[in-house]
């Protein structure tokens, strides 16, 4: 048996209603999906620090959830895992019809414009197939990361035009926002603040994607770097045979400008 014919055996042994895991059987596709994101950014992590080996890890994991998906699907007669991978082999030869036929393409950025073109098309297909008129906006899922979900909007209005074209006005519409949130924090009225905070934190989305920065990325870096730097912190206090919670705010601040320094020196 191929290592796959071995997974999709197990995946079935393990949903058998006589045999199988008590915890599988209970399982549906609302409650792996959870499971499944998680699974997903595991695989991001691994990438980002390197680790190929943990990497490969982390993919079997999410090779796991599909598995488990397409065996869940095939027990209600709706499709098996074959479906899915003929499914994504189709997709993606009907997508690459430069490499699996007779047309050419010049280069990666001329790639994508003619991906997010078949894409396009393929979405006003199913929107006329709904009945419905198409949206530049239909595809971009709600599930998504907010952070990654704005990001996917505001390109989507940007193909049609409606996009700043210089980083300068994103940063004045970024000061614009801010005033008007410390107008709703002076009013206290926290629905407003709610809604004036989603303003601002989508400008600075706007500001990133227009200076070619993925800003799930960017925060990554700052959390990993915050969370450096307050183990420091916490560090520096413990030789001091100290705790956080026996520490001023002014006295840790000054701890975090040290740990900045020690970074920062070769």
């Amino acid at each position: 048996m191929s290592n796959i014919d071995r997974l999709l055996a197990v995946m079935a042994r393990l949903r058998d209603p006589e045999t199988g895991c008590p915890w599988d059987l209970e399982q549906d596709f609302g409650t792996i999906a959870p499971h499944t994101i998680e699974e997903a950014y595991e695989v991001a992590d691994a990438i980002e620090r390197g680790d190929m080996t943990e990497l490969r890890e982390e993919l079997g994991d999410l090779l796991f959830q599909v598995v488990f998906y397409a065996q869940m699907a095939q027990e209600r007669g709706l499709w098996d895992f074959d479906a899915v991978a003929g499914a994504v082999t189709d997709k993606m030869i009907r997508r690459h019809p430069h490499v699996f036929g007779a047309d050419s393409v010049e280069s990666a950025d001329a790639m994508v414009v003619r991906w997010e073109d078949q894409k396009a098309q393929e979405r006003a297909a199913k929107a006329a197939d709904e009945g419905r008129e198409p949206s530049v906006l239909d595809g971009v899922i709600a599930g998504l990361p907010a952070l990654t979900r704005a990001m996917k909007l505001q390109k989507r209005a940007a193909r049609v035009g409606f996009d700043w074209t210089d980083p300068a006005d994103i940063l004045d519409k970024i000061e614009e926002e801010i005033g008007e949130l410390r107008t709703e924090l002076a009013a206290r009225e926290r629905d407003r603040i709610e809604d004036e905070l989603g303003d601002l934190l989508f400008a600075v989305t706007n500001l990133a994607r227009r200076l070619e920065v993925e800003p799930e990325g960017a925060l990554r870096r700052t959390n990993a770097k915050f969370e450096r730097r307050f183990r420091r912190i916490e560090a520096l206090l413990a030789v001091q045979g100290r705790s956080t919670d026996q520490t001023s705010l002014e006295e840790m601040e000054a701890l975090w400008q040290q740990a900045k320094r020690e970074e920062r020196s070769p």
